[in-house]
């Protein structure tokens, strides 16, 4: 897919450049928790100011809701980020207000940063407002778009400002782009995805899509729960989206008409509703009346450490199981261990739950992509294109 990038800019220096990024971080009183999704976004943002452009950076962060909430303020993101870059960034609180536009121009020289507040303390982001997206527009002379895991939002700083200004990818977002779609397209066989987590519909319509270009998918997560219960088994009190159970029957039955495997765990960790029982390992068939799934079981995780030796691509969304626990992270550390073990495959991982699973960072030196996005990455995967990206096509 042939999208314009930075490179293509023939002239930088000197030029306003309105760059979208996603540093929806997570916060711990008050600092940031983890600043991947920043060191991620760095080198576009070293790019720009090597060829002399003046930066205006912006981002959401958490649901405020379109109102202001200082919980949710960007000067946490803002402080992080002079750290890596070891530069000044102004920040400018009330961006919607028309006096901010002339602090912008006078905040920035040849180099300088400025990075603006909570783009979703506006109620005009997420509604896609065109007059809140000239707004921001005026801000700069070009768009530069290395969002990836807000791309699939037809928000206002997102589709809405390419309206107005000419419009590039970023290093990230052209990388993520790159990356899913060789697998869409060309993947190494065998091709396996694991599917955990707890969006059924949206994660339903990936193996749909999975369907047609993979071969194998193994299911953990609440997702698993919806599946084994429209194959007939009781899930106690497990959370099951009822009103999937007839598409997963649907997906059951495609399955029979392709070469296609659809991998349900055989054995599973429950507990009660409360998690004060003592967690038990129980077959799929086996799950009482009051019990809870919180992880798939030893034995699935065995086979599918198996299944995945053999995988010369290996796609990765969603947790197993209840991670926040650690009695119910084994199944979700089985896999990226997993994973890990695989120097021959393609492995690619993706979704904000499944990276917040990951304890031990070393183990991703050996994953060939940590996407940033989550619903980004499967909406991607169903369609083979997001919002976002069209706009950068057509702008």
């Amino acid at each position: 897919m042939r999208k314009k990038n930075i490179k293509d800019i023939k002239d930088l220096r000197g030029k306003k450049v309105f760059l979208r990024v996603d540093f929806n971080v997570s916060l711990n009183n008050g600092d940031v928790a983890n600043d991947t999704r920043i060191v991620e976004a760095l080198p576009t943002i070293k790019y720009l100011l090597s060829k002399g452009a003046k930066l205006v950076i912006a981002s959401h962060l958490g649901r405020p809701k379109g109102k202001v909430d200082p919980k949710y303020s960007m000067l946490p993101v803002v402080m992080r980020t002079e750290k890596h870059l070891g530069k000044k960034i102004h920040f400018i609180p009330q961006y919607w207000k028309e006096e901010a536009l002339g602090k912008i121009q006078l905040a920035l020289g040849d180099g300088d940063i400025v990075m603006i507040d909570n783009l979703r303390y506006q109620p005009g982001e997420e509604k896609n407002d065109k007059k809140f997206a000239k707004h921001l527009a005026s801000m700069a002379d070009i768009f530069v778009n290395d969002a990836f895991a807000a791309t699939h939002r037809a928000h206002a700083s997102i589709v809405g400002i390419p309206e107005y200004l000419p419009a590039y990818a970023g290093f990230l977002l052209e990388k993520e782009i790159d990356v899913i779609s060789k697998v869409l397209e060309k993947p190494a066989r065998p091709m396996v995805a694991i599917i955990g987590g707890a969006k059924t519909p949206e994660k339903i319509a990936v193996i749909n899509k999975l369907l047609e270009v993979g071969d194998t998918v193994l299911l953990g997560g609440a997702i698993a729960n919806t599946f084994l219960a429209a194959w007939g088994y009781g899930m106690g009190r497990s959370i099951v989206d009822h009103e999937m159970i007839e598409m997963a029957r649907v997906i059951f039955w495609k399955t029979t008409r392709e070469h296609f495997a659809l991998i349900l765990p055989e054995d599973v960790i429950i507990s009660d509703e409360m998690r004060l029982k003592e967690p038990k390992i129980v077959r799929h068939d086996q799950v009482a009346n009051d019990a809870v799934i919180y992880d798939i079981g030893p034995a699935t995780c065995k086979y599918y450490k198996q299944i995945m030796s053999t995988a010369k691509t290996i796609l990765w969304n969603g947790p197993m199981g209840l991670f926040e626990d650690k009695r119910f992270a084994q199944g979700t550390e089985c896999i990226l261990e997993a994973l890990s073990q695989q120097k021959k495959a393609t492995t690619i991982i993706g979704g904000g739950d499944t990276l917040a699973t990951i304890k031990n960072k070393k183990l991703l030196k050996n994953i060939t992509h940590v996407s940033t996005g989550g619903g980004a990455m499967l909406e991607f995967l169903e369609n083979g294109t997001l919002p976002g990206i069209e706009v950068l096509k057509d702008a």
